[in-house]
């Protein structure tokens, strides 16, 4: 993990996201250890993390839910901290929007957690415009991680991106490389045709292209790569440089769809 964590940060990639959930309620805490380890400094990479999933694996929950009450957000905050061995979170996200969430209670904590100096930045994961709204009547968001990619992009059409360009939130997409590499299905095979002669015109591999299609977006996405393959972490960091062209944008979402634009 400390190689991987000093190769990310010799391609460029300084930010790394995590969530209370992720390994069982366990990485962050591997992670911890190892940043301790690496001799990496805190102010050279930013830490992200979310909060709010319950589950039943690690944890003693009898049924998977959400909890948004502001004592368990600042309690999840802190345990985040203490795994990650950090002072403080660059950014802390809500994970998911739960029915029962009450805006005052989350702003309290979120407050709180600001005024002290544990987290520098709030925002939120899967939500939508409206729900956006509805929390931001009680504290400012400042980012929104959705799922978004070639083979899902809803987010273009939803209200997501609008809400992000229109507010200056930073957008950022989880499994951005979708469904390309998992499914052989007819929207894949439409989208693989196409991308065969775009990968000698800008050579670029299919990640890297599928990488700029997003980048490409004016609401500025952020794609967080989940990747641990050393080589393709240089190659997706590599994918900034690429300027693809609107017709050839147009060409692949044109695929994805399977008709047209309007």
């Amino acid at each position: 993990m400390i190689d991987l964590m000093n190769h990310s940060l010799t391609c460029g990639l300084t930010t790394f996201d995590h969530a209370d959930i992720y390994g069982s309620y366990s990485t962050e805490s591997d992670f911890g250890k190892a940043f301790v380890d690496s001799g990496i400094k805190r102010e050279d990479i930013q830490l992200l993390t979310k909060c709010g999933i319950q589950m039943t694996r690690g944890r003693d929950n009898r049924i998977n839910h959400y909890q948004y009450d502001s004592d368990y957000i600042i309690w999840s905050a802190e345990e985040s901290l203490k795994k990650l061995k950090a002072d403080y979170l660059d950014f802390f996200l809500i994970h998911r929007p739960s029915p029962l969430m009450q805006p005052e209670e989350v702003a309290e904590a979120i407050q709180q957690l600001l005024h002290s100096g544990k987290i520098k930045q709030f925002g939120v994961s899967n939500f939508t415009p409206s729900q956006m709204t509805m929390l931001e009547k009680s504290i400012p968001i400042l980012g929104n991680q959705v799922e978004f990619s070639l083979t899902h992009h809803d987010p273009m059409y939803d209200g997501t991106f609008d809400d992000c360009i229109a507010n200056n939130r930073t957008a950022m997409a989880w499994s951005p490389l979708g469904l390309y590499f998992k499914e052989k299905n007819e929207q894949v095979n439409r989208i693989k045709e196409v991308m065969e002669p775009l990968m000698e015109k800008y050579d670029a591999d299919e990640s890297q292209l599928l990488l700029a299609w997003i980048l490409k977006h004016p609401a500025k996405v952020h794609p967080v790569i989940g990747t641990t393959n050393k080589q393709r972490m240089q190659l997706a960091a590599m994918a900034s440089t690429i300027e693809m062209e609107p017709q050839d944008w147009f060409a692949l979402l044109v695929a994805s769809q399977g008709h047209d634009v309007p």
